[in-house]
């Protein structure tokens, strides 16, 4: 049997295990029985099971979960999610916007135990790097650190993102490349992305902007993505049998174009799996042409939160 037929097998073998397995899986329900989760599938435009969805999530090699930054709904469905993928896929980990690449250091040494989260706050400069109120990711922090899951500092440092977005890709120095992706492993595309992004910094800007600046903006946008992409992909390379959870904003894997796309372009050129398979879900979105747009995604996910007992 040759390599890419034991791959195959094996990943056959899973999928019949995650399918006829009866994993303990926690889906809550109210007094109604009407359930806080809800999964629809966007290709076939129906809903589905959220216990089905989440064995098919755990066949995967890489699942995103799009979220509003400042929406608790979303980081509560992720805790879930990731909580639930664990038992059906141990060997798990989580890739992070939220954390910039020079500070991998300090999330492993948190994850060691070398650091309290006090610690880890400051020393990644979380409040100035991101912001957005901690206790949205703590939860999920700590059981990465209770269950020894590996946690992926996956973004670009702020510094380089600003300059590419004023002065473009080229005026980055060899210090500022450090951590973003060669220069050549850059792709400036696709048009249906340019023009999207292009949109919004209009309406950003009420019009009042340069070709040049747009330009500079996509370069920034898609710097970003690739550099995301290129931290999943190493990952999926030097440990293959790894299901990767990534926390990232949605307007990163809306249509594909921003990390999932890079992703697979690098996968491809790798050849590190026999098939690749990708999953993302957008996490409360309630816009109607994303949910009409097979296109969009492959899933919405919604979480309500139970009313609080008296």
């Amino acid at each position: 049997m040759t390599k890419q037929q034991t791959a195959q097998f094996w990943t056959w073998l899973l999928g019949i295990f995650l399918f006829c397995a009866v994993p303990t899986l926690t889906i809550a329900f109210d007094a109604s029985g009407e359930g806080i989760v809800s999964a629809f599938n966007l290709l076939q435009q129906q809903q589905e099971n959220p216990t089905f969805t989440l064995r098919k999530l755990a066949q995967a090699n890489v699942v995103y979960l799009g979220e509003t930054h400042d929406r608790p709904a979303d980081h509560q469905a992720q805790l879930e999610i990731i909580q639930a993928l664990h038992r059906l896929r141990p060997k798990l980990a989580i890739g992070m916007e939220m954390f910039q690449r020079p500070y991998q250091s300090v999330l492993d040494r948190y994850l060691a135990n070398r650091l309290t989260e006090a610690e880890l706050q400051e020393q990644s400069q979380y409040a100035k790097r991101w912001g957005y109120d901690w206790e949205f990711y703590a939860p999920i922090l700590r059981f990465a650190q209770a269950n020894k899951l590996p946690v992926i500092a996956l973004n670009t440092p702020t510094e380089v993102i600003r300059k590419a977005s004023r002065t473009g890709l080229d005026s980055l120095t060899l210090a500022e490349r450090r951590f973003i992706p060669p220069l050549s492993a850059i792709v400036l595309e696709p048009e249906a992305y340019r023009e999207r992004l292009q949109k919004i910094h209009a309406e950003s800007h009420h019009g009042q902007s340069t070709s040049v600046n747009v330009e500079r903006f996509f370069q920034a946008q898609v710097l970003w993505d690739e550099t995301m992409a290129e931290r999943i992909a190493q990952t999926l390379q030097k440990q293959p049998e790894t299901l990767v959870v990534v926390l990232v904003g949605q307007g990163h894997i809306v249509y594909g174009d921003g990390i999932p796309a890079r992703v697979a372009r690098r996968m491809q050129a790798a050849r590190s799996h026999a098939q690749f398979t990708q999953i993302s879900l957008l996490l409360n979105a309630d816009e109607p042409e994303i949910q009409r747009d097979r296109q969009s995604a492959d899933y919405l996910w919604h979480y309500r939160a139970l009313p609080e007992q008296p």
